[in-house]
């Protein structure tokens, strides 16, 4: 593969440059604009260690960063006009859920390239690791795993000087599925001037209910897949101001005026132990917050759909094509 500093692929650049420059002068002799993708670079405490910007749509990259003990890796979903148009585009970031089997591929594996066809918008699909919680944990054992300063603090504005999206509260949404649709519940009420629609696909919106068990869950989780032993918010104890500003039904507030999406499944299957603990907890905290969500005036949108804790590719284009509607247009 090509780097950027390679001289080949430089002088690709600019006869592309060119092309696209002769394509954008019309009958009238009228430059439109239209300029290719240039090749990212590193910044924000990024290092770009491996990369892949040859598919004209699906742009690759793994980092080294301090803020997390390995290479995490994010793909980044252009538009298809994105590389001739000259347009700045809306952003979706979509993350992915717990376990050894999801990471930043995942949405890839759902057919998110087709979903997305045609569609005015950059998606931004990061590594969020397999129990990381998109927090910072309380305690790690095996080095740092600092998830929320990765994908707040160098992930979106490492995004926004390298791609050209809207770097403002309108042009950006955050979702996920599972694990990650906590994430995206979490980081758009934290930093609530940052997104302006979120999307929870069967992610868990109350953490302390029934004795904590989400709390419990992802303590357990983390200690066994990702930090060694240490814990997303502490035992026995927990920290309980981190707990609170984690929790989506304590944060309700901070989802006025974005465009609030949930999913939540109604039939786990029985004999799927995993499948029956994840999505009971996830429909009973999504029906708490929605709850919460009526009573304080807060505009939502919610579906609830038989079966159990998967991705409906349906509702995440449905949902998609809603976070176009309400971000600004490309």
């Amino acid at each position: 593969m090509l780097s950027a500093q390679d001289p080949t692929r430089r002088n690709i650049l600019k006869t592309a440059g060119g092309f696209s420059a002769a394509l954008a002068l019309g009958a009238g002799g009228v430059l439109a604009g239209a300029t290719p993708a240039a090749a990212a670079g590193d910044g924000f405490g990024l290092r770009i260690v491996d990369r892949n910007e040859g598919d004209p749509r699906m742009w690759y990259y793994r980092f080294q960063t301090a803020e997390i003990g390995w290479n995490p890796g994010v793909n980044v979903l252009l538009p298809d006009d994105y590389h001739w148009s000259g347009r700045t585009y809306p952003v979706l970031y979509l993350f992915h859920g717990g376990g050894t089997d999801q990471d930043f591929i995942t949405f890839d594996r759902e057919h998110i390239r087709d979903i997305t066809a045609g569609k005015p918008i950059i998606v931004v699909m990061p590594d969020g690791g397999h129990a990381g919680w998109y927090s910072n944990p309380v305690s790690s054992n095996v080095g740092p795993r600092n998830w929320e300063t990765f994908h707040i603090g160098q992930l979106l504005p490492w995004v926004e000087a390298n791609f050209r999206t809207f770097a403002e509260y309108d042009g950006r949404a955050v979702g996920g599925f599972s694990m990650g649709g906590f994430g995206a519940l979490k980081y758009a009420a934290k930093y609530w001037g940052h997104f302006a629609s979120v999307s929870s696909h069967s992610g868990p919106a109350s953490l302390r209910r029934d004795n904590g068990m989400v709390v419990h869950w992802a303590n357990a989780t983390s200690a066994a897949l990702d930090l060694g032993g240490g814990t997303v918010y502490g035992v026995p104890l927990w920290d309980q101001a981190r707990v609170t500003a984690d929790n989506p039904v304590q944060r309700i507030e901070s989802y006025r005026n974005k465009r609030v999406f949930l999913v939540a499944g109604t039939s786990p299957d029985p004999i799927n132990w995993f499948d029956t603990a994840n999505e009971t907890q996830v429909l009973a905290g999504q029906r708490e917050f929605r709850s919460l969500l009526g009573n304080a005036g807060i505009d939502h949108e919610w579906h609830e759909r038989p079966g159990g804790h998967f991705i409906r590719r349906d509702l995440l284009e449905h949902d998609i094509n809603g976070v176009i509607g309400r971000l600004r247009k490309a």
